[in-house]
């Protein structure tokens, strides 16, 4: 019995302290591995009485809770599997007043009387999700990059190529190959290094709605209309606003799908594609 509450205090004592699991949970191993010793050793001795318990229960329990443990560390291990998440932490948004070199740089924003320093200190704190950074995207990314815009995340599965740069303005011939989220993450703190920017190099998915609920506002430039229907459903899920652009030669469209605000969503007004693989049924908002 003795053990027993000596291991609740070191688990106690671990999550007080802020220790990492492991550590506490090796401890614990260690502590069980010493009792099952001395139960297996010397049964009858007066430290064997101490631990108290039968050797079979001791073998029995370690197994059961190393069993939780294994479940456990698999499920962790699928989850990150399945959703990739960035490689490292976004740092938080800045707080406090602007710096000197914000207020040079942010000076013809802070002059307009409809912005001001109020409306810059918001753009820094605001978190916007840019889901494609190809001709629409790269564009929008260079601006909110310049106008302060403090967290960023810009997320596209595609690489760069010599083709895309007629159009793709954030790209140059030396990104030829490389992922085309991490180079315009690249290019934009290259342009503005009071901005936040978390590069994903894959594609937005229904089951994102965790993702995008941890920003303000999406902007999606994808190019088909499943990426544009799962990016959809997951702005509904989360309910985060979500701006749509879209251009084909000469023409385009831009639109707010924002129902948490009692607008329709992308799939209410379109609720069937009629694509190569026939009608498509989708998840409307309400």
């Amino acid at each position: 019995m003795l053990i027993l509450i000596a291991m609740a205090a070191v688990l106690a004592a671990g999550a007080i302290l802020g220790w990492p699991a492991v550590r506490g949970w090796a401890i614990v191993a260690l502590l069980w591995a010493a009792s099952v010793l001395l139960l297996a050793v010397a049964p009858g001795s007066g430290a064997a009485r101490l631990v108290g318990g039968d050797l079979r229960l001791w073998l029995l329990g370690g197994g059961i809770v190393a069993i939780v443990l294994a479940y456990r560390m698999a499920l962790r291990h699928l989850h990150r599997k399945a959703i990739p998440l960035p490689e490292t932490k976004p740092a938080a948004t800045p707080a406090g007043p602007l710096s000197d070199a914000e207020l040079d740089r942010y000076a013809r924003h802070i002059v307009l009387r409809e912005l001001g320093g109020p409306g810059q200190a918001a753009l820094r704190r605001a978190r916007v999700l840019i889901v494609g950074a190809g001709g629409l995207g790269a564009p929008v990314c260079l601006y909110l990059a310049a106008a302060g815009v403090g967290r960023i995340t810009v997320a596209d599965d595609d690489r760069v190529s010599i083709s895309n740069l007629q159009r793709q303005v954030i790209f140059r011939v030396s990104d030829d190959g490389q992922p085309k989220a991490g180079a315009a993450a690249g290019a934009m703190r290259a342009l503005n290094p009071h901005v936040t920017v978390t590069a994903l190099d894959r594609r937005i998915a229904d089951a994102d709605a965790g993702l995008i609920a941890e920003h303000d506002l999406v902007i999606d430039g994808t190019d088909t209309f499943a990426a544009r229907q799962a990016v959809n459903a997951a702005c509904v899920a989360a309910g985060v606003p979500l701006i749509a652009g879209a251009i084909a030669q000469w023409e385009g469209q831009v639109t707010v799908w924002d129902p948490k605000r009692g607008a329709p969503c992308m799939s209410c007004i379109f609720p069937q594609h009629d694509g190569a693989g026939g009608d498509q049924d989708h998840r409307r908002c309400g």
